[in-house]
C-alpha cells in the first residue's frame, strides 16, 4: 500500500516537550513530553480555562460516517486540511480512505511535506515563483509525490509557466482549471474563459491539465430552496465545462471533477456524478465534517436529518470570572480563544445566552452561574477554531462527569 503520510513523523509529535507555548497545558506539565503527560491519566479539570477540546468518540464517528457516505456514493475524498492543520488528524483521514489532503497555500503545503504527505490538492492558484520552484524540486526529488494546483486565467498559466521554466526537474505540475461564478470567489467567470485557460495549460510544457475544479460554498449560506437552486445551476455549468474539455481532447485519461465543501456535498454528487465517465472521477474536498460543530454546519449539513448525522467533536470551556450585574456573567474566553464568525458560542451546561465576545471575555446573560463555575460551550465553525490553539486536548467523553484527556492534537498554522 502506498504511503501517503509518514507515520513515524506524526508519531514523533508525542516526544515534543510541553511548555509555555501551549496555552492548553498546565504549568505542572511543563518539561514533560506529550506522551509522558498522557501517561499520567490527566483529567479535564486539571487543565485551565479558556480551553478548546475535542471528543474522541465524535471524531471517530464522523470519520467513519463520511468514509462510508463517500464509498456508497462512489466518489473520492480529499478533505481540506486547512480546517485543522493537524497532521495526526490528516493521517486518520488518509487511513480511512481519503485519497489526498486539500490545502490552500504554500505554507500549508510545506507543513504537509514536513510530515511526508504525498498526495496534495491545492485548491488555489500557485503564483509565487520561489514557491513554484520549490514545488518543482519536491516533485523531482519524490517520484511518488502527486500535487495538483488550480488556474483560472491565461495570465495565471503564463506566470506559472515562467516560474517553472527555470525550475529543477522535468515533471509537469498538475493543474485543474477553475470555474467560478459572478459574485463568487476565484475562478473564471464564464466557460469560454475557463476553456481558454484549459487550452493554455494543455499547451504549457511544465503543466498538465488534470481536471475541472470549483467551489459552490460561496454561492449560498443556508438550505433554502433558492440557495440549493443557485448551487445546482453553478454545478451544471461545471459539468458543461468538463464535457467541452473532453470533447476537445484537452482532458485525456484520468481526470478529476472536484467541488464540494461541507455544506452541499450531497448536491455536488447528485449533479456531478453523471459526468464521472471516460476516466473522470468526482472528488469532494469537504473538510469540516471531521470536527463538525454546534452551529453553522449543524444547520446546513446534508446529513443533518439522516439516521447517522455528524456529531460536534469540539467544545469550549470557560470560567465565570465576574457577576457585575444580576443578569450578566463574564467568562474568561473571547475572540482569541473561540470562533465567532459563523455564530457566537452557546452555553450547553447552563441555561443562558452569549450576546457578545471581546478579545478575552464573553458576555453570558440570564444564566444561573456563579463566579468560579466552568461552563461548557457549543461552538460554530471549526475552520476558525483550530487556528487559535497549538495543542488541543482530546477527551474520552465530553459528556462524562470528569472527562479524561486521552490525546493531544498538535496544529501548525
Amino acid at each position: 500500500m502506498e504511503q501517503t503520510i509518514d507515520a513515524r513523523r506524526v508519531a514523533a509529535l508525542a516526544d515534543e516537550r510541553l511548555d509555555w507555548r501551549f496555552k492548553a497545558v498546565p504549568a505542572a506539565a511543563h518539561g514533560l513530553t506529550a506522551a509522558e503527560f498522557l501517561a499520567g491519566n490527566p483529567h479535564l479539570d486539571e487543565l485551565g480555562t479558556p480551553l478548546l477540546t475535542l471528543d474522541a468518540a465524535a471524531l471517530d464517528h464522523n470519520l467513519r460516517t463520511m468514509a462510508a457516505w463517500c464509498a456508497a456514493a462512489g466518489v473520492g475524498l480529499a478533505p481540506h486540511g486547512k480546517t485543522t492543520m493537524a497532521p495526526a488528524l490528516w493521517q486518520r483521514q488518509l487511513e480511512a480512505g481519503a485519497e489526498a489532503i486539500t490545502l490552500a497555500n504554500l505554507s500549508q503545503v510545506r507543513v504537509a511535506r514536513a510530515f511526508g504527505v504525498r498526495r496534495i490538492h491545492v485548491a488555489n492558484a500557485l503564483l509565487d515563483p520561489a514557491g513554484l520552484r520549490w514545488i518543482a524540486g519536491e516533485l523531482d526529488a519524490d517520484p511518488g509525490l502527486s500535487l495538483t494546483s488550480w488556474a483560472d486565467s491565461v495570465r495565471t498559466v503564463e506566470l506559472m509557466s515562467a516560474a517553472l521554466a527555470t525550475a529543477p526537474g522535468s515533471r509537469p505540475l498538475d493543474v485543474c482549471v477553475e470555474l467560478g461564478s459572478p459574485g463568487g470567489r476565484t475562478g473564471a467567470r464564464t466557460p469560454d474563459e475557463a476553456l481558454a485557460t484549459a487550452r493554455a495549460v494543455h499547451a504549457a510544457p511544465r503543466l498538465r491539465l488534470a481536471g475541472v475544479s470549483g467551489y459552490e460554498g460561496a454561492l449560498a449560506h443556508d438550505t433554502a430552496p433558492e440557495s440549493i437552486a443557485a448551487v445546482e445551476r453553478y454545478l451544471r455549468v461545471l459539468v458543461v465545462l468538463h464535457d467541452r474539455l473532453r470533447e476537445e481532447g484537452l482532458l485525456t485519461g484520468e481526470a478529476v471533477l472536484t467541488a464540494g465543501g461541507s455544506a452541499y456535498f450531497d448536491t455536488v454528487v447528485r449533479v456531478l456524478a453523471p459526468a464521472a465517465t471516460g476516466g473522470t472521477r468526482v472528488l469532494l474536498r469537504s473538510g469540516a465534517y471531521l470536527v463538525h460543530d454546534d452551529g453553522f454546519y449543524r444547520s446546513v449539513s446534508p446529513l443533518a436529518g439522516a439516521a447517522t448525522p455528524f456529531r460536534s467533536a469540539m467544545h469550549g470551556w470557560a470560567r465565570v470570572v465576574s457577576r457585575p450585574e444580576p443578569a450578566l456573567a463574564l467568562l474568561d474566553c473571547g475572540k482569541r480563544d473561540f470562533p465567532y464568525d459563523e455564530g457566537l458560542p452557546q452555553p450547553q451546561s447552563v441555561p443562558g445566552r452569549i450576546t457578545a465576545l471581546n478579545d478575552q471575555h464573553a458576555f453570558l446573560r440570564d444564566a444561573d452561574a456563579a463566579v468560579g463555575d466552568v461552563v461548557r460551550l457549543g461552538l460554530s465553525h471549526p475552520c476558525t477554531a483550530f487556528d487559535k490553539w497549538t495543542l488541543i486536548p482530546v477527551l474520552d467523553d465530553a459528556d462524562a462527569d470528569r472527562p479524561n484527556v486521552v490525546d493531544l492534537v498538535r496544529t501548525f498554522f
